[in-house]
């Protein structure tokens, strides 16, 4: 059990209420599926996935401590170039290829929002620049709150929509956004 100690910054986020930094650690409030998510974490922790935050246990309030992961995340992904856009899909399959070896634990709960097409493995669900810490050099995906039974082609076109991306209002041409998917659509073989 994690102490709470230090002040409280909230963090802003398009769907959970209530999540603070203390410290070098995020505090989420606890749901059904966080000690599913937890297990998740503590999988990818001991297969050398680095890319996810670790989990930490409880606080003395029962919320869900993660470790903080440093870096900015912006929404919009147009900044990205290719060899970003590269090392984006990279991180994707190494994160699945983790999570393919990952055994639920029994009576798991999870908490998938969008039906996926298969259940092969357990997958993010909300692969997006906005789920996607970033410094020069590293990637940490975060909010896993949403991840449970999916496949690595729903997971991946997912990211794309959100990468490329792929939507009336994207803020790059075309021609790029074809090579972004190009790209992409490469990564994951």
């Amino acid at each position: 059990m994690s102490q709470v100690s230090g002040e409280e910054v909230p963090l802003e986020g398009n769907v959970t209420n209530g999540v603070v930094r203390i410290g070098d650690t995020v505090r989420r409030p606890a749901m059904p599926w966080s000690p599913s998510v937890d297990a998740l974490l503590a999988h990818f922790q001991a297969v050398g996935f680095k890319e996810a935050p670790r989990a930490l246990g409880y606080d003395e309030t029962g919320r869900q401590v993660l470790s903080f992961a440093e870096g900015f995340v912006d929404p919009d992904p147009s900044d990205l170039d290719v060899s970003r856009i590269t090392q984006v899909g990279r991180v994707i399959r190494r994160l699945h290829d983790a999570s393919s070896t990952f055994v639920p634990p029994l009576g798991a709960i999870w908490n998938v929002a969008i039906a996926p097409d298969r259940e092969d493995l357990i997958c993010h669900h909300d692969l997006a620049p906005w789920n996607l810490v970033r410094t020069p050099t590293e990637m940490t995906f975060i909010d896993w709150d949403n991840s449970g039974p999916g496949s690595r082609l729903w997971d991946l076109a997912y990211a794309a929509h959100g990468f490329v991306p792929l939507s009336p209002d994207a803020s790059i041409s075309d021609e790029v956004a074809g090579q972004r998917l190009t790209i992409a659509g490469n990564l994951d073989d």
